[in-house]
């Protein structure tokens, strides 16, 4: 499965993401996430750790992936379900950026401010779509014991603004 780079036309991004189809599942949750990876891993690697690793085959761990440049991927329509949460997926939208991890394999927030900014918009995207669901780090989550996303989610949520 190749990956797609969109454009969003609302936001007038460049290299970014638009959605295609409406999502028919329940959707509860919006999960952000982190690759646990060096921020300079490709996504093909990534996709190969899922294939080979994880044997998943080509379905993704997540719907959309910022890569370290800013640019979104549209990995996985969102009426499909993904492997971001075990035992929550069916309600679950996921998004992650590639890193998460210092040079000593320690989480950290490697995020860029492209990769900000791309998270913050896809987020309030995602937001309009399923009002009703809550946006979650995967370790927010009862039973998760990682860090992904290597940030707290919801404190970057109140302090981080987009001025248009």
């Amino acid at each position: 499965m190749k990956s797609k780079k969109l454009k969003s036309k609302k936001l007038n991004l460049k290299p970014q993401y638009q959605i295609y189809k409406m999502n028919t599942r329940d959707i509860k949750y919006i999960v952000v996430h982190c690759t646990a990876t060096a921020p300079t891993t490709s996504l093909e690697s990534i996709k190969r750790y899922w294939k080979e690793v994880r044997k998943w085959g080509d379905t993704p761990g997540y719907h959309y992936l910022i890569d370290a440049h800013g640019a979104a991927h549209h990995l996985l329509e969102e009426d499909k379900i993904s492997f971001g949460v075990y035992a929550h997926n069916k309600a679950c939208v996921h998004l992650s950026y590639i890193g998460g991890i210092d040079t000593n394999g320690k989480p950290k927030d490697t995020r860029s401010i492209r990769q900000q900014v791309v998270m913050r918009r896809l987020i309030g995207d995602l937001q309009e779509r399923y009002p009703k669901a809550e946006v979650l780090g995967h370790r927010d989550f009862a039973n998760v014991t990682k860090a992904c996303p290597s940030f707290d989610v919801k404190t970057w949520l109140k302090h981080f603004q987009l001025f248009h």
